[in-house]
């Protein structure tokens, strides 16, 4: 199975477990940093997968917009 790496790809780092976009490579590793924001950490590319429908959904929770509520 062929896994996106180009960069906004949603994938899991299965060496450590963490989902990631992808936000560029160097050298032979992607960077991925955790949906929401976070430390970008390197990713050998053999150790990831796409992310699976739960985890899009979590990644678009982390990343939605931040509501202010305003009381009176």
């Amino acid at each position: 199975m062929t896994v996106r790496q180009e960069i906004g790809a949603l994938v899991v780092d299965t060496k450590t477990d963490k989902l990631g976009r992808v936000m560029g490579r160097v050298g032979i590793h992607v960077q991925l940093r955790a949906p929401g924001g976070g430390r970008e950490w390197d990713a050998d590319p053999a150790h990831l997968r796409s992310a699976n429908e739960g985890e899009c959904r979590r990644a678009a929770i982390a990343e939605g917009p931040i509501v202010k509520r305003v009381t009176s």
